[in-house]
């Protein structure tokens, strides 16, 4: 239940899973409202270190989601072998898009080389700054960036439901429910 298996994913991946997705829909809707806010508005100072530090948080937790994603089997892909393919490019395209939206949100916030709290827990410092124009290039791949990564989880999430509801593959559930595989694993061992 708590490990992945050949026929779905256990429940650390899956809870790594959703909390990935939500952590990343609820920074880019902050990241997206805070690009509206005004110098004298309450959240003008407030939205950003919540934004940093959320931001630095996952940055840690999708480090350990990565370790444990290659320490375990891969679930067996229903379906296609053309959707397989699509499917793991597209996973490895996720990755690399959380990865670089975190890395140029870091790029920007250590520009002036001052480091991060994360909410006054600790503080990350400012490995490599000052560089010509680093703020406003960082700016430009974390904004892109992440208009790309919620296009592409847009198109993992239709995926999911296309399989789901027209191809009746039970991708969806494996990602829902640890305890589907473990109940698929133990009928075939009998």
């Amino acid at each position: 239940m708590w490990q992945n298996s050949r026929s779905g994913w256990g429940l650390v991946s899956i809870l790594f899973h959703w909390l990935s997705a939500l952590t990343i829909i609820g920074l880019f809707a902050l990241g997206w409202w805070m690009t509206g806010l005004g110098y004298y508005d309450t959240w003008y100072n407030q939205g950003p270190w919540v934004h940093r530090s959320i931001g630095i948080l996952l940055f840690f937790t999708t480090l350990a989601r990565l370790a444990w994603r290659f320490s375990q089997p891969t679930p067996q892909a229903e379906g296609r072998r053309i959707e397989a393919i699509a499917a793991h490019l597209g996973h490895i395209a996720l990755y690399v898009l959380v990865l670089v939206v975190m890395i140029s949100g870091y790029m920007i916030s250590t520009a002036d080389g001052r480091g991060i709290s994360v909410f006054g827990w600790f503080e990350v410092p400012a490995l490599l700054h000052d560089l010509p124009n680093q703020a406003s290039l960082a700016g430009d791949i974390h904004w892109y960036s992440a208009l790309t990564l919620m296009t592409l989880a847009a198109g993992h999430a239709l995926a999911a439901l296309k399989h789901h509801w027209i191809d009746r593959h039970k991708t969806l559930v494996r990602m829902l429910n640890p305890t589907y595989s473990q109940r698929r694993d133990h009928k075939a061992v009998r």
